[in-house]
């Protein structure tokens, strides 16, 4: 059985562990197995949904250590560098840590980060709505400063993120860049999570699906008769 052994909520994403280090199939209790391309894993704490029959596995990045950050950034930024990116667009807010660090790795001396707060030089035709599959019920909105765009235009933007998940949060990033005038070439992010990014993203344009990198994925996870958490059974990791 995977998860057996019990973490303190604050020793999550602080370290990446070896290969084969834990059973990464089968039962979950406390914490899902999350494992990268190369093997090693990461331990995740498991979030219980509303219905109390469906749980997400959670990737807090700007609490996870500089090690953590760090290895997840060069993972996707080696992912992404073949796309020859000139600048990186961050979502807020989590993504903005991811943002930084992968356009430090990709050897650019700044970022481009989106914002929510609505500062008073901003416009509102540089703005689109915004939710998340975290935050279901607040009401925010997507800014670009006007002062960043020049940066984008014209530019081979990678447009980053912590997590995919319903998609709803990518693809308003997408909607306000391309309202802009800048088409991404690429989209990342550490977290894959379930199936719905990709239905989310074919809406907006089927392309988008090939454009997407991600260093992990994650399934929604199902309560089975035991009580504990499993895969479902056609899931499929990166």
């Amino acid at each position: 059985m995977t998860g057996g052994t019990e973490t303190a909520p604050h020793d999550f994403w602080q370290e990446i562990h070896p290969p084969g280090t834990f059973t990464a199939d089968g039962e979950f209790a406390s914490f899902y197995v999350a494992t990268l391309e190369d093997g090693r894993q990461l331990r995740l704490p498991i979030r219980e949904l509303a219905d109390g029959e469906h749980a997400l596995a959670s990737l807090i990045v700007n609490q996870a250590s500089f090690a953590v950050l760090d290895a997840l950034a060069e993972n996707l930024a080696e992912k992404i560098s073949p796309m020859r990116i000139d600048v990186v667009a961050g979502l807020p807010t989590l993504g903005l840590t991811l943002a930084a660090t992968v356009a430090q790795k990709l050897g650019h001396n700044r970022y481009v980060p989106l914002g929510t707060s609505r500062k008073f030089w901003y416009r509102d035709e540089l703005s689109v709505a915004l939710s998340s599959i975290t935050t279901p019920t607040q009401q925010k909105r997507l800014y670009m400063d006007p002062r960043m765009l020049p940066l984008l235009q014209g530019r081979r933007v990678a447009l980053i993120d912590d997590v995919i998940s319903s998609g709803a949060s990518i693809v308003a990033g997408l909607h306000l860049l391309t309202g802009c005038g800048v088409e991404p070439v690429v989209i990342g992010a550490a977290m894959l999570q379930s199936e719905r990014w990709r239905e989310s993203l074919a809406a907006a344009g089927p392309q988008w699906i090939t454009r997407t990198a991600g260093v992990f994925a994650t399934p929604i996870l199902q309560r089975n008769a035991r009580g504990r958490w499993q895969a479902p059974p056609a899931w499929r990791a990166i």
